[in-house]
């Protein structure tokens, strides 16, 4: 019996070493982050450590151009520039220069033709009740239109679905009321002015401007691979002194520069400021956007050509330019491909350039 009793403690002492020993080591574990361990019934259960997440970038939002999940909300007294209620995001790197007048023209990047464009503007409500449906803001710009004019005719509400915040007045077309029961219109434009808007001051961003369907900030998927299939981004890179590609202020679509050639046979140019036409989760149509081989659009939207959906909005300025028929509809078509900035020859699109950064 006493055999047996000394059996027994030894039994015990060696099972409660074992725990210890155990305890021990999970606490060693976890306090190197490696495998988190612990007792579940009568079974000793590893399993390893979730892995940290990157800093999430906003969803874009389903609709013909998405803008940003969170815009900086400016005050309500007409300020002179834009006023955060939150402290804004680091300012990001600066642009390359603008390109001297007189480029070349010449491109080395693949040629998309007979897509589908329909044409939007800043300012425009394409649709109040989506979170995408105002031009008031941009993918890349919360104050988009307020940068663009510099007018301001009060605020979007907080509880907008799209663009709450951000400042309303700004119009690339005919405007009227202010407030809530602002509207813009588009207007056609002309060679007498070099396709400048016609009742709106002076633009202070290129009124020269367009979207596509890839948006590398907001969209999770473009943001993530954007360094390796954005041909420029090396040489953003190198021009900027500095890696952008984990950079969430940072685009290297916005502001550059696109080739078109309209209905009309006319060359035209023009900076992305924009992400679209689109919806769901197709803002990173890589294939068509980038692509060598003339893919269509991913998108099957906005389009009256049967065949394929809209591949680009495009600004007054170049409607008029390229020869649109129609001022907002969905049946022109161009042909385009990006270009360098250094070879963007001299036009009317040269006359104000944009270069504002990425801003919430």
């Amino acid at each position: 019996m006493k055999r047996l009793a000394t059996v027994l403690i030894t039994i015990f002492v060696l099972i409660f070493g074992g725990m210890v020993t155990i305890s021990a080591a999970n606490a060693a574990n976890n306090s190197n982050g490696q495998n988190n361990c612990r007792w579940d019934s009568f079974r000793y259960k590893c399993s390893k450590p979730a892995t940290p997440k990157p800093s999430a970038t906003p969803s874009a939002t389903a609709s013909k151009s998405p803008k940003p999940t969170a815009s900086a909300a400016p005050s309500t007294s007409a300020p002179s520039t834009p006023a955060p209620t939150q402290a804004p995001a680091p300012a990001p790197t600066t642009a390359p220069a603008p390109p001297a007048a007189g480029g070349s023209g010449a491109s080395n990047y693949p040629l998309h033709t007979n897509v589908v464009s329909t044409t939007f503007w800043v300012g425009e409500i394409f649709n109040a009740s989506l979170a995408d449906g105002s031009q008031v803001c941009s993918t890349y710009h919360g104050q988009w239109a307020f940068s663009h004019t510099g007018i301001n005719k009060g605020t979007v509400p907080s509880s907008a679905e799209g663009c709450a915040g951000s400042i309303i007045g700004g119009c690339d077309g005919v405007s009227s009321g202010s407030g809530t029961s602002f509207k813009c219109a588009t207007e056609r434009r002309d060679a007498s002015n070099g396709y400048f808007p016609k009742t709106q001051p002076t633009p202070l961003e290129n009124p020269f401007y367009l979207d596509l369907p890839y948006d590398d900030l907001n969209d999770p998927t473009a943001f993530k691979e954007r360094c390796t299939v954005i041909p420029w981004a090396a040489a953003d890179n190198a021009a900027t002194g500095k890696n952008n590609c984990a950079n969430g202020s940072y685009s290297y679509m916005k502001n550059h520069w696109v080739e078109l050639t309209g209905p009309n046979g006319n060359t035209c140019y023009g900076q992305v400021e924009d992400a679209g036409p689109s919806s769901g989760s197709l803002y990173h149509d890589k294939n068509y956007v980038f692509g060598t081989g003339d893919a269509r659009p991913a998108n099957t939207q906005f389009s009256a050509d049967k065949s394929q959906g809209a591949g680009a909005d495009v600004s007054p300025a170049l409607n008029g330019c390229l020869g649109f028929s129609e001022l907002d509809g969905s049946n022109d078509h161009v042909s385009w491909r990006f270009i360098d900035a250094a070879n963007v020859p001299a036009g009317p699109w040269l006359n104000v350039v944009t270069t504002s950064g990425v801003q919430n």
